[in-house]
């Protein structure tokens, strides 16, 4: 099935508040081989912790299975530092939809916000919708 372009454009409500804990960034920087001092510098690639819920959601509302989901690309781009303490929320915007070889190739940008409201990282994605063929 393919995905309708009109979701370009579209941006689907944001995740649950995710409060941004030592032991949490901890954890992720374990599993991808850094480490962590409680209080110290958060790993650039964190807000994929958020980036990722937010796009299960967005695949589950448009009803797209994720093992046919190859994740092609991943860009941050920050506007302050994420610390312990910090409460976000992510909002996933479809950015671009094309169709190649029977395949969707998705551009999506998430922007991770605090408690506030105010941006503090956006993140793009290239996402490739597998058809059926494949």
């Amino acid at each position: 099935m393919s995905l309708d372009s009109t979701l370009v454009g579209r941006t689907f409500p944001a995740t649950p508040p995710y409060r941004v804990s030592d032991e949490k960034v901890a954890e992720f920087a374990a599993a991808v081989g850094q480490e962590y001092a409680p209080g110290g510098a958060v790993p650039a690639t964190f807000p994929i912790v958020l980036a990722f819920a937010a796009m299960n959601d967005f695949l589950d509302t448009v009803g797209v299975d994720l093992s046919r989901i190859v994740h092609g690309e991943q860009k941050f781009a920050y506007e302050r530092p994420i610390v312990a303490g910090d409460v976000l929320s992510t909002a996933l915007t479809v950015a671009s939809l094309r169709q190649i070889g029977g395949n969707d190739i998705i551009g999506t940008r998430s922007d991770v916000t605090d408690a506030d409201g105010t941006l503090v990282c956006s993140t793009s994605a290239v996402l490739v919708h597998r058809g059926a063929a494949a």
